[in-house]
């Protein structure tokens, strides 16, 4: 049997403004059950990358490929295996938890839709803000929301941009729990980018770290940081932030 595609595979993707190189050129995968951490200071690329992937930007070059399917030749059927949650793309808070699931649910021509809803409200515990407009919840409450319109089509690649920034810690645990569990149950992958290296540890299986448009260092997050000389991931983040030339550079023996 030919082995299936990874649930996402990026080539020498590349996305130039002018003369300025927001993502020079990175080529990464995500394989089936695998949530890989996507890191790096501000204005390493991760956000333009995370936006190529959703197909609102356009890449200068390069492919992406979700299960296989191209996205520059056939996007409508590659975003239909695709969606996304962060804290700052709230849902429209004038609408209530029932109708944002409903609106989101026929965007993406999700088969079952009622039922597929009451399936959601019950798993992230939201039955009783069903008719309660998002714009009034909590930031957990309304992070539970957005993870439930993002799992209404069941994407096979998951994007989330800073998931749990802001979340009290219990909430955050919450959350972390609930898409290592999506992760592992089926044939889906999680694409997660955050500043918080505990997390990262806790979720990730695999990490890439970016830096001025290129991914510097790939590997384990927990051995990672020894074979680069330092201590924790966040140790190591710090030296990307800082050092990025010196990381390029193979670690001494």
């Amino acid at each position: 049997m030919t082995p299936s595609p990874p649930v996402l595979s990026v080539s020498s993707l590349r996305k130039a403004y002018g003369d300025r190189m927001a993502v020079g050129g990175i080529t990464f995968e995500v394989g089936r059950r695998e949530v890989v951490g996507l890191l790096g200071p501000n204005g390493a690329g991760k956000s333009t990358t995370i936006n190529m992937l959703l197909g609102v930007l356009e890449p200068t070059s390069g492919t992406i490929h979700i299960e296989g399917v191209d996205l520059a030749s056939r996007r409508v059927q590659a975003l239909e295996r695709t969606n996304f949650a962060a804290v700052y793309a709230p849902l429209p808070g004038n609408l209530t938890v029932a109708q944002n699931l409903r609106v989101f649910g026929l965007i993406y021509g999700v088969k079952g839709l009622s039922a597929r809803i009451e399936a959601l409200l019950t798993e992230y515990d939201l039955q009783r803000f069903r008719d309660t407009k998002c714009g009034v919840l909590s930031s957990g409450e309304q992070t539970r929301v957005s993870l439930a319109k993002a799992m209404l089509n069941q994407p096979r690649l998951l994007l989330l941009d800073e998931p749990t920034a802001s979340l009290d810690p219990a909430t955050a645990v919450d959350i972390r729990d609930r898409i290592r569990a999506f992760a592992r149950q089926g044939d889906s992958g999680v694409l997660w980018t955050s500043h918080n290296m505990y997390e990262v540890e806790a979720v990730c299986d695999r990490v890439l770290f970016m830096s001025r448009g290129k991914v510097l260092l790939q590997g384990d997050p927990k051995t990672l940081p020894g074979e680069h000389g330092h201590d924790t991931l966040e140790a190591l983040f710090i030296a990307v932030a800082n050092e990025p030339l010196a990381l390029e550079r193979p670690p001494a023996p």
